[in-house]
C-alpha cells in the first residue's frame, strides 16, 4: 500500500487500485486480447474476464511512492510482439503515474499466450 500525506490529510492507495488501473490500460492497447492467469490445477493459461483482470497483474512496492508492475497478457495472433509490448509499457506507466501520482520504476510484460481466433 502507498501512503501519501497532503495538506488536508493522508491518502492510502491499495495494490488492487494499481492492478485495476494497469489491467485496463494494458487491455486498451492494440493487439492485446486480455489479461492471463495460469491455472494451478492444469497449468494452462486462461483469458481473464474484465472484472477479474487484476489477477493477471502483480504490483511490487519498492520504496516510498515507487512501484514495479508485472503484467501477464494474451496477445492476438499476427501482431508484432515487441512493438505491442513497448506500447503496453508506455501506456501503463503513463496511466498509472498520471492517475495516482506514484512513480512506476518498471513495467514487465509477460506474453503467456497468443490467440489463434478472431
Amino acid at each position: 500500500m502507498i501512503f501519501q500525506n497532503t495538506q488536508g490529510g493522508s491518502i492510502s492507495i491499495s495494490d488492487s487500485v494499481f492492478k485495476n488501473i494497469a489491467g485496463v490500460a494494458a487491455t486498451n492497447c492494440f493487439g492485446v486480447k486480455g489479461m492471463a492467469v495460469r491455472s494451478m490445477t492444469d497449468g494452462l493459461v486462461h483469458l481473464l474476464r474484465k472484472e477479474a483482470m487484476g489477477k493477471g497483474v502483480r504490483v511490487e512496492f519498492l520504496n516510498e511512492n515507487t512501484i514495479s508492475i508485472d503484467l501477464h497478457i494474451i496477445v492476438d495472433h499476427g501482431v508484432n510482439i515487441p512493438a505491442v509490448s513497448e506500447a503496453i509499457i508506455s501506456e501503463v506507466r503513463y496511466v498509472v503515474e498520471s492517475s495516482t501520482g506514484v512513480s512506476v520504476q518498471a513495467v514487465n510484460v509477460f506474453i503467456d499466450s497468443v490467440t489463434m481466433d478472431d
